[in-house]
């Protein structure tokens, strides 16, 4: 990631205070401030917003595993910096410095803005994607606990499609994965075994493809499926079938074959059917599967900070609706 030299200069003068609408900061406060970032610089007495623009350059260049987002380390400095602002007691204002940080911001494609959490977050204009880094086992807010429990509740009631559609292609567009493609349960001659396919690029611009087979309830070993509960001897002949057939890219104009295979539950996955699975499959076969349960659809959705489905805020609704009724 690079940035133009004189949107790093906007950026540095907000961080040291040469812009007035932020906190002025002198050669050792601007270390202090560093230090709060959890960065090792030590500011060495040159000229303070060259010296400052050198270093925000410098956090640029660490590698983001999702296209067209920032560097953790980056964007916690900025976290940091507006932080300080909102907690300056109205010495300074806070939606007035957000706008002077976003004008360099937006000049390379990105806005920076508050969630509901009241974190500071930066998006692609473009793409939307947000900049964060996606910790799903770090313990969760007050207010992430609520809509991770608001999604379980609407996993319960959904259908497959509104689980495909509302909740698992905006969660791998966020995570970088791209030209995602659901298939649909229209015309299941051309599914051969999986719901969605799509591709991921590394950064060598190798790129990746992979197959989704997705089951609205519970994957398990029983003898037989009932209810939304599916067997894993069903999953089995899917997953044969989706590696075995050929997807057709239109970007490369290719048939290619997907690398892997993705089993996902909007709930449990029995490390009975787990390890059913990897007794039926080959060495080969087992390293192709990835598999993925409610725990870490919630998980994932809650850290990378996605609106949620249309259908949970028209219950949330009716909720209290009803409850102001009563």
């Amino acid at each position: 990631m690079k940035f133009k030299k004189r949107n790093l200069r906007a950026i540095a003068e907000c961080v040291i205070g040469d812009n007035p609408k932020f906190p002025y900061r002198s050669s050792s406060y601007i270390t202090q401030f560093f230090e709060e970032c959890e960065l090792n610089f030590e500011h060495d007495g040159s000229t303070r917003w060259s010296w400052t623009s050198d270093r925000l350059e410098e956090l640029l260049r660490d590698t983001q595993s999702i296209p067209n987002t920032l560097p953790s380390r980056f964007v916690h400095v900025l976290r940091v910096l507006m932080q300080e602002v909102c907690d300056s007691d109205k010495k300074f204002d806070g939606d007035t410095a957000l706008t002077e940080l976003n004008k360099p911001l937006k000049r390379e494609g990105y806005e920076a803005f508050y969630g509901d959490d009241q974190l500071l977050y930066l998006r692609h204009l473009g793409t939307k994607n947000l900049s964060i880094a996606v910790e799903p086992h770090r313990p969760f807010t007050s207010d992430e606990v609520l809509r991770r429990y608001k999604l379980s509740d609407y996993l319960n009631k959904c259908s497959e499609d509104e689980l495909i559609e509302g909740v698992l292609l905006p969660l791998f567009r966020q995570l970088g994965f791209h030209r995602i493609t659901a298939t649909g349960h229209k015309d299941k001659a051309l599914e051969y075994g999986k719901d969605i396919w799509m591709r991921y690029s590394l950064p060598t611009q190798h790129i990746l493809y992979f197959g989704l087979q997705v089951k609205k309830g519970k994957i398990d070993s029983a003898g037989s499926s009932r209810g939304n509960n599916s067997n894993i001897s069903e999953i089995y002949n899917q997953v044969l079938m989706m590696i075995g057939h050929e997807i057709f890219d239109p970007e490369t104009n290719k048939k290619v074959l997907v690398d892997h295979a993705f089993i996902v539950a909007g709930a449990e996955i029995t490390k009975q059917a787990k390890n059913w699975l990897g007794g039926k499959l080959d060495a080969n076969q087992r390293s192709q599967i990835l598999f993925m349960d409610r725990e870490d659809i919630l998980d994932l959705f809650v850290v990378t900070n996605l609106e949620m489905p249309k259908a949970v805020t028209e219950l949330a609704r009716l909720d209290i609706n009803t409850d102001n009724k009563l």
